[in-house]
Protein backbone atom coordinates (compact mmCIF):
# COMPACT_ATOMS: atom_id res chain seq x y z
CA UNK A 1 0.00 0.00 0.00
CA UNK A 2 1.28 3.48 -0.87
CA UNK A 3 0.03 6.41 1.21
CA UNK A 4 1.02 10.02 1.78
CA UNK A 5 1.20 12.41 4.67
CA UNK A 6 1.24 16.12 3.91
CA UNK A 7 2.08 18.75 6.51
CA UNK A 8 2.45 21.87 4.36
CA UNK A 9 2.68 25.41 5.65
CA UNK A 10 -0.91 26.10 6.62
CA UNK A 11 -3.11 28.37 4.50
CA UNK A 12 -1.82 31.94 4.78
CA UNK A 13 1.22 31.00 6.93
CA UNK A 14 3.98 30.15 4.44
CA UNK A 15 5.64 33.57 4.21
CA UNK A 16 5.27 34.27 7.94
CA UNK A 17 6.86 31.05 9.20
CA UNK A 18 9.05 29.88 6.33
CA UNK A 19 9.70 32.90 4.09
CA UNK A 20 8.21 31.10 1.07
CA UNK A 21 5.35 31.48 -1.39
CA UNK A 22 1.96 30.09 -0.47
CA UNK A 23 1.31 26.41 -1.10
CA UNK A 24 -1.14 25.74 -3.93
CA UNK A 25 -3.63 23.81 -1.80
CA UNK A 26 -6.05 22.97 -4.66
CA UNK A 27 -3.11 21.40 -6.53
CA UNK A 28 -1.92 19.62 -3.36
CA UNK A 29 -5.33 18.04 -2.66
CA UNK A 30 -5.66 16.99 -6.31
CA UNK A 31 -2.17 15.44 -6.14
CA UNK A 32 -3.05 13.51 -2.98
CA UNK A 33 -6.26 12.17 -4.55
CA UNK A 34 -4.66 11.27 -7.89
CA UNK A 35 -1.31 9.85 -6.76
CA UNK A 36 -2.31 8.22 -3.47
CA UNK A 37 -5.63 6.41 -3.98
CA UNK A 38 -4.71 3.97 -1.16
CA UNK A 39 -4.89 6.77 1.36
CA UNK A 40 -3.51 10.05 2.65
CA UNK A 41 -3.62 12.49 5.55
CA UNK A 42 -3.28 16.28 5.44
CA UNK A 43 -2.55 18.44 8.48
CA UNK A 44 -4.13 21.88 8.53
CA UNK A 45 -5.38 24.61 10.84
CA UNK A 46 -8.93 24.97 12.11
CA UNK A 47 -9.26 28.32 10.34
CA UNK A 48 -8.34 26.74 6.98
CA UNK A 49 -11.08 24.08 7.02
CA UNK A 50 -13.46 26.39 5.15
CA UNK A 51 -10.89 26.65 2.34
CA UNK A 52 -9.76 23.00 2.22
CA UNK A 53 -12.95 20.97 2.68
CA UNK A 54 -14.57 22.15 -0.60
CA UNK A 55 -11.44 20.88 -2.41
CA UNK A 56 -11.77 17.37 -0.96
CA UNK A 57 -13.79 14.34 -2.04
CA UNK A 58 -16.94 13.59 -0.04
CA UNK A 59 -15.39 10.58 1.72
CA UNK A 60 -12.70 12.65 3.46
CA UNK A 61 -12.94 12.59 7.24
CA UNK A 62 -11.68 15.06 9.83
CA UNK A 63 -9.52 13.94 12.73
CA UNK A 64 -8.45 16.17 15.62
CA UNK A 65 -5.05 16.58 17.24
CA UNK A 66 -5.83 18.02 20.68
CA UNK A 67 -2.81 19.69 22.30
CA UNK A 68 -3.02 19.72 26.13
CA UNK A 69 0.13 21.85 26.21
CA UNK A 70 0.18 24.37 23.39
CA UNK A 71 1.44 27.82 22.55
CA UNK A 72 -0.53 30.69 24.03
CA UNK A 73 -0.31 33.81 21.88
CA UNK A 74 -0.97 37.30 23.20
CA UNK A 75 -4.37 38.73 22.26
CA UNK A 76 -5.59 35.44 20.76
CA UNK A 77 -8.86 34.36 22.39
CA UNK A 78 -9.63 31.49 22.63
CA UNK A 79 -6.30 29.72 22.22
CA UNK A 80 -5.72 27.48 19.22
CA UNK A 81 -5.42 24.19 21.10
CA UNK A 82 -6.29 21.67 18.38
CA UNK A 83 -5.48 21.03 14.75
CA UNK A 84 -7.58 19.16 12.20
CA UNK A 85 -6.22 16.36 10.06
CA UNK A 86 -8.07 15.55 6.85
CA UNK A 87 -7.71 11.87 6.02
CA UNK A 88 -8.94 9.49 3.36
CA UNK A 89 -8.63 5.78 2.67
CA UNK A 90 -6.13 3.53 4.36
CA UNK A 91 -6.17 -0.22 4.79
CA UNK A 92 -9.69 -1.59 5.18
CA UNK A 93 -10.34 -3.83 8.15
CA UNK A 94 -12.37 -7.00 7.85
CA UNK A 95 -14.77 -8.38 10.45
CA UNK A 96 -11.99 -10.76 11.56
CA UNK A 97 -9.87 -7.75 12.59
CA UNK A 98 -12.31 -6.72 15.33
CA UNK A 99 -12.39 -8.31 18.80
CA UNK A 100 -15.24 -10.47 20.03
CA UNK A 101 -17.84 -8.78 22.21
CA UNK A 102 -16.19 -7.94 25.51
CA UNK A 103 -12.70 -8.01 23.96
CA UNK A 104 -10.20 -5.17 23.92
CA UNK A 105 -11.12 -2.63 21.26
CA UNK A 106 -8.30 -1.55 18.98
CA UNK A 107 -10.05 0.83 16.62
CA UNK A 108 -8.22 4.16 16.64
CA UNK A 109 -10.18 7.24 17.64
CA UNK A 110 -10.63 10.11 15.23
CA UNK A 111 -8.77 12.31 17.72
CA UNK A 112 -5.54 12.16 19.67
CA UNK A 113 -4.32 14.14 22.67
CA UNK A 114 -0.57 14.73 22.44
CA UNK A 115 1.57 17.68 23.54
CA UNK A 116 3.52 19.72 21.02
CA UNK A 117 7.26 18.97 20.87
CA UNK A 118 9.38 21.44 22.79
CA UNK A 119 12.58 22.96 21.40
CA UNK A 120 15.33 20.35 21.45
CA UNK A 121 13.07 17.81 23.19
CA UNK A 122 12.20 14.31 22.07
CA UNK A 123 14.47 11.47 21.12
CA UNK A 124 12.60 10.71 17.91
CA UNK A 125 13.91 13.67 15.95
CA UNK A 126 17.37 15.13 15.36
CA UNK A 127 18.41 18.61 16.30
CA UNK A 128 16.28 21.59 17.16
CA UNK A 129 12.53 21.79 16.73
CA UNK A 130 11.21 23.01 13.37
CA UNK A 131 8.08 25.19 13.30
CA UNK A 132 5.10 22.89 12.94
CA UNK A 133 7.06 19.72 13.73
CA UNK A 134 4.83 16.84 14.78
CA UNK A 135 5.44 14.70 17.90
CA UNK A 136 5.92 10.94 17.86
CA UNK A 137 2.50 10.16 19.37
CA UNK A 138 0.79 12.24 16.68
CA UNK A 139 2.68 10.39 13.94
CA UNK A 140 1.76 6.98 15.36
CA UNK A 141 -1.89 8.10 15.46
CA UNK A 142 -1.75 9.03 11.74
CA UNK A 143 -0.26 5.61 10.96
CA UNK A 144 -3.03 3.95 12.99
CA UNK A 145 -5.76 6.02 11.27
CA UNK A 146 -4.56 4.73 7.89
CA UNK A 147 -4.06 1.23 9.35
CA UNK A 148 -0.49 1.07 8.07
CA UNK A 149 1.79 -1.95 8.31
CA UNK A 150 5.56 -2.29 8.02
CA UNK A 151 6.38 -2.63 4.34
CA UNK A 152 3.81 -0.05 3.28
CA UNK A 153 5.21 2.91 1.35
CA UNK A 154 4.72 6.16 3.30
CA UNK A 155 5.55 9.34 1.37
CA UNK A 156 6.14 12.43 3.51
CA UNK A 157 5.41 15.21 1.02
CA UNK A 158 6.75 18.02 3.24
CA UNK A 159 9.54 16.32 5.25
CA UNK A 160 10.69 19.43 7.15
CA UNK A 161 12.45 18.14 10.27
CA UNK A 162 12.35 14.50 9.18
CA UNK A 163 10.37 13.61 12.33
CA UNK A 164 7.64 11.75 10.39
CA UNK A 165 10.20 9.54 8.64
CA UNK A 166 11.92 8.78 11.93
CA UNK A 167 8.54 8.02 13.53
CA UNK A 168 7.70 5.69 10.62
CA UNK A 169 10.92 3.75 11.23
CA UNK A 170 10.12 3.51 14.96
CA UNK A 171 6.55 2.42 14.23
CA UNK A 172 7.94 -0.57 12.33
CA UNK A 173 10.22 -1.41 15.26
CA UNK A 174 7.15 -2.13 17.40
CA UNK A 175 6.75 -5.51 15.67
CA UNK A 176 7.76 -8.52 17.80
CA UNK A 177 10.86 -10.40 16.69
CA UNK A 178 10.12 -12.96 14.01
CA UNK A 179 7.17 -11.07 12.51
CA UNK A 180 7.30 -10.18 8.81
CA UNK A 181 5.67 -7.47 6.76
CA UNK A 182 2.98 -9.92 5.63
CA UNK A 183 1.92 -10.93 9.13
CA UNK A 184 -1.44 -9.57 10.23
CA UNK A 185 -0.52 -7.43 13.21
CA UNK A 186 -2.94 -5.14 14.95
CA UNK A 187 -0.69 -2.13 15.59
CA UNK A 188 -2.89 -0.28 18.13
CA UNK A 189 -3.17 -3.47 20.19
CA UNK A 190 0.55 -4.08 19.83
CA UNK A 191 1.13 -0.54 21.13
CA UNK A 192 -0.88 -1.41 24.25
CA UNK A 193 1.23 -4.52 24.72
CA UNK A 194 4.59 -2.80 24.20
CA UNK A 195 3.94 0.52 25.95
CA UNK A 196 6.93 1.56 28.02
CA UNK A 197 9.37 -0.72 26.19
CA UNK A 198 10.64 1.91 23.74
Amino acid sequence: MKVAYADPPYVGQSAKHYGRHEVNHPLLVAHLCDEFPDGWALSCSSSSLKVLLPLCPEDVRIGAWVKPFHVFKPYVWPAYAWEPVLFRGGRTRSAADYPDKGGIGTTPRDWVSVNIPLAGAGAHHPGARVAGQKPLGFCFWIFDLLNLRPGDDLVDIFPGSGAVGIAWARYGERLPLGMTDSDDVDMPMLDLLTRGQA
